[in-house]
């Protein structure tokens, strides 16, 4: 499987600054709304074209995507940078990582959860703003493992750095009602076990919402 790795920076000429509140909004939950959008403007050649690329958002207009197309060139862009993606892994590698993603089990007669919010309603309501973050730690780091068994690879470090709230997309209205889900920010290291399947994952992403800005881990050689 052939895949691109590209940066990617929205043209800062006037008329993108004019729009900046439309392409890059400030509100999280817009922003993720507008860069799904414009996401689709680069590999978006055709009415069926289903998509076959990761992306994550770097703030102040930047992004990086895996896909297995080159991007196509557009005004709203600077010419991207894309190179192959093709790391030569070995079992026992070790390699910093950085991932965004929204991490889900299945409930049963529920159907899938939020890791994270489904271990804190399980807590009295008084007690989940102080016990998010080390809920976050302990859930995600376990939900990293799990992705590890079946991808080819070992958590060896697993810091949950961020862990936030956004509402679907065309959600409004008070936060009642809405549908929402959790991005946990995690950055650490691990250990490959199986070169070509974890490899094969990264091609795939980790968890949900793929679509706005999730499961594009980001990889290098531990120092």
């Amino acid at each position: 499987m052939t895949l691109f790795f590209s940066r990617l920076t929205l043209n800062r000429s006037a008329g993108n600054v004019a729009l900046k509140a439309v392409l890059d909004p400030d509100h999280a939950a817009a922003a993720m709304d507008a860069h799904h959008r414009l996401m689709w403007v680069l590999f978006g050649d055709g009415p069926d074209r289903r998509r076959d690329f990761l992306w994550r958002a770097e703030g102040a207009g930047r992004f990086y995507v895996l896909s297995a197309r080159e991007p196509v060139p557009h005004d709203l862009f600077e010419p991207p940078e894309t190179k192959p993606f093709a790391p030569v892994l070995t079992a026992g590698d070790r390699l910093e990582f950085m991932l965004r993603a929204n991490a889900t089990r299945q409930r049963q007669g529920i159907g899938r959860v939020d890791v994270v919010m489904d271990a804190l309603h399980a807590l009295p309501a008084g007690e989940r703003a102080a016990a998010r973050m080390d809920m976050a730690q302990r859930e995600g780091a376990a939900w990293l493992e799990r992705q590890g068994a079946q991808a080819g690879f070992q958590p060896v470090a697993v810091c949950v750095e961020n862990y936030g709230v956004r509402a679907l997309p065309g959600q409004s209205g008070g936060r009642r009602g809405q549908r929402q889900f959790g991005i946990l920010e995690f950055s650490g290291e691990l250990e490959v076990k199986e070169p070509a399947l974890f490899l094969e994952y990264l091609a795939q992403g980790f968890g949900r919402a793929r679509a706005f800005g999730c499961g594009l881990m980001l990889i290098r050689r531990a120092r």
